[in-house]
């Protein structure tokens, strides 16, 4: 890696951590609320918006039923929360609900979560992120038109900080997500102070009336209103979203982690709720109105039918336009309507805490991913941790795959919310069920004050079970159509590409697995060592002598004819120099190289199918690579061609050429040590290279 390559490395990531300092990353309590909790927080900011948006359908009487959506909503939150406090004591390694699901219902079901969880990991931070360029667009006119460059931007900027490691990133984020529960908390204590002595104002958006669509012109006490009561409370189980990060992080915890994972799991219930009721009660004080520009499309003012754009604008006859602000937005400046300074604290807080709410996906997925990839269901790299002790490969992944998404939906939040908490709700559902299988597996041996604990336990994840079964029903029939089969068919996707690496990785072990009576083990009865040469230069010879070192059983040169004249002029000028091994030379009609010599080694095979053949090829090592292009074509191609030839190996004798002087010592530089290998190879020989 070039110097300036190497600094920027440091710059972004940090200095390299040693793996006995594995412990100085846990996390106490005060950082890991915002570490895992900031999803779920930050739902606040819209889980509110896409309950308005789905009853405007209706007409403005149906914003009635906004709070008891949202009463439904707290109480399915006030429910998982409990259940997963039962979770994260009784399975505190960090496999979540995976390891709950494959534990007590086998390993079908645990994939099944996993496949679920990755996919709503991803789409956690594409909809925070997506959410919060929305947000930043609204203040900063110049990125309308531009979200979707600006949340790729924001992801990068969160992986770089991820890529730090957990605490790093943890302890940035934790003073942004308090000054965010701070501000909405805060608002909302004023807004029911102003309420309570009547001097809080309407939002502007109090001025429009909506018109309901035909289908719902009968109200909502038709089928089809039904139905849009549960799509807005599916909707609105956004919030929900992320209370499984905690079950998937108690590793990252300080001891004792599982009950201090219990302990945040608390915190953050009690905080969600707070201001997801909050945020409903000050919008239905203020009579605030947010249509979908995507479904609606109609505001009525002073009779005028208004028609909304796709940026949210609204464009009446008249030539008045308004411009739609999030449902927080509207709620701080008209309750700060006095002081704007509040209204841009609570603005900007809440752009931030859309981002970082990201932050608890980055966390989740490459804890699961590594757990993934040590039960071989993912590639094992996502189990290696990275300079800074953090699941560098997993984070890199989780970028790259919501970045794709984003452009995809082009940071629109109303169409990736359709996609989302599906992959949650199966999670959810699933892992309820096996904590009552668990319970009722220990219930068999237990007694006393212990039984009754569990039976309580049991309860508890018995309601979590049933309740979050509903909502899996109820999300997947008003949200299937809407696009979540984009999100079920992506998880049968990794569910199938998860199957097929664990045959993979399974067929493997099996094949390199030694039996007793192995013939790996037995000597072969001779080696047969094959020398490529093309010319006669330092490369030749020191390959030559390497193989000499080896005492084969039996040493050749091999050359392949091309030209006659320079295979007459190599053959004596190897007689003049008296090198004491013998030269073969290939005919090759049609002037191929790698051809003659894998029919050679095919010949020797056949002729003694218990010798081994050991080919040294000489090997240029460059110090650019565009010098790799000029340079050991010919070696590259035959040794791809004899690494799937039985009974032949491969030894490349490198040849350092001027333009790699340095280059070990840029790589000792780059590792902060040694560069790999030296260790074992030992120090350099004096006056020269290894």
């Amino acid at each position: 890696m070039p110097v300036a390559g190497r600094i920027l490395k440091r710059l972004v990531v940090g200095r390299p951590l040693g793996s006995d300092r594995l412990g100085e990353t846990l996390l106490p309590k005060r950082i890991a609320l915002p570490v895992f909790a900031s999803d779920a927080l930050s739902s606040v900011a819209y889980a509110p918006d896409e309950i308005f948006l789905t009853l405007s359908l209706a007409g403005i009487g149906a914003y009635a039923f906004s709070w008891k959506v949202g009463l439904a909503v707290a109480v399915v939150m006030l429910v998982v929360v409990a259940s997963y406090r039962q979770n994260v004591h009784a399975y505190p390694s960090g496999g979540g609900d995976y390891e709950v699901a494959t534990t007590n219902l086998g390993a079908t079901a645990g994939l099944t979560v996993a496949s679920a969880l990755l996919v709503d990991y991803v789409l956690t931070v594409a909809v925070s992120i997506s959410s919060a360029s929305q947000y930043a667009a609204s203040a900063i006119p110049a990125l309308k038109g531009h979200e979707a460059v600006a949340a790729v931007i924001a992801v990068a900027v969160l992986t770089a900080m991820n890529l730090r490691g957990v605490r790093e990133s943890g302890s940035a984020f934790a003073i942004p997500t308090y000054i965010f529960m701070a501000a909405i908390i805060g608002m909302s204590l004023w807004g029911f102070v102003r309420f309570a002595f009547g001097d809080l104002p309407n939002v502007e958006s109090a001025q429009f009336t909506v018109q309901p669509q035909s289908a719902y012109e009968g109200g909502l006490a038709t089928l089809a209103g039904f139905f849009l009561i549960l799509r807005a409370f599916s909707s609105g189980c956004a919030a929900l979203t992320g209370v499984e990060a905690i079950s998937n992080g108690v590793p990252a915890f300080q001891k004792p982690k599982s009950r201090n994972a219990a302990t945040t799991l608390a915190w953050l219930g009690a905080i969600a709720v707070t201001m997801l009721l909050s945020i409903l009660a000050l919008a239905h004080f203020t009579h605030l109105v947010f249509v979908d520009p995507n479904d609606t499309g109609e505001l009525l003012l002073n009779g005028q039918s208004g028609v909304v754009g796709p940026d949210g604008t609204v464009l009446f006859p008249g030539g008045e336009s308004y411009s739609q602000d999030p449902v927080i937005g509207q709620l701080a400046k008209a309750i700060f309507d006095h002081f704007s300074p509040a209204f841009y604290l609570v603005a900007a807080a809440t752009g931030v805490i859309l981002v970082l709410a990201a932050n608890t996906a980055f966390n989740g997925f490459p804890v699961l991913g590594s757990i993934l990839g040590r039960d071989g269901y993912l590639p094992r790299q996502l189990h290696t941790r990275g300079d800074r002790l953090a699941f560098s490969n997993g984070i890199i992944t989780l970028a790259l795959m919501a970045s794709i998404l984003i452009v995809a939906f082009d940071a629109q939040v109303t169409r990736l919310i359709q996609l989302y908490i599906v992959g949650v709700f199966v999670s959810f559902t699933t892992s309820q069920f096996g904590m009552i299988r668990h319970w009722n597996r220990l219930l068999r041996t237990a007694s006393g004050a212990e039984a009754r604990r569990m039976q309580r336990a049991r309860v508890i994840n018995g309601l979590g079970a049933g309740i979050c079964g509903l909502v899996l029903v109820v999300v997947l029939l008003t949200k299937f159509v809407k696009g979540a089969w984009i999100a079920i068919a992506a998880m049968v996707v990794l569910f199938l590409l998860m199957r097929a690496i664990k045959k993979h990785y399974t067929a493997v072990a099996a094949e390199l697995a030694p039996d007793d009576d192995s013939t790996d083990v037995v000597l072969p009865s001779r080696v047969h060592a094959l020398v490529l040469v093309s010319k006669i230069h330092r490369p030749t010879l020191r390959a030559l002598a390497y193989a000499r070192a080896t005492r084969p059983s039996y040493l050749e040169g091999i050359s392949v004819n091309v030209d006659p004249e320079d295979t007459a002029a190599l053959q004596a000028e190897w007689d003049r120099r008296g090198i004491p091994v013998p030269l073969k030379s290939l005919d090759s009609p049609y002037r191929e190289i790698t051809r003659p010599v894998i029919d050679y080694v095919r010949s020797i095979r056949r002729d003694s199918p218990r010798d081994v053949v050991m080919v040294y090829i000489p090997e240029y090592v460059v110090g650019h690579w565009w010098e790799q292009l000029l340079h050991n074509q010919s070696a590259l191609r035959l040794k791809a061609r004899l690494l799937f030839m039985q009974g032949v190996m491969v030894a490349s004798v490198p040849w350092q050429l001027q333009s790699s002087e340095g280059f070990e010592e840029k790589l000792e530089g780059r590792m902060g040590g040694p560069a790999p290998g030296a260790v074992r190879r030992g120090p350099k020989p004096p006056g020269g290279t290894s």
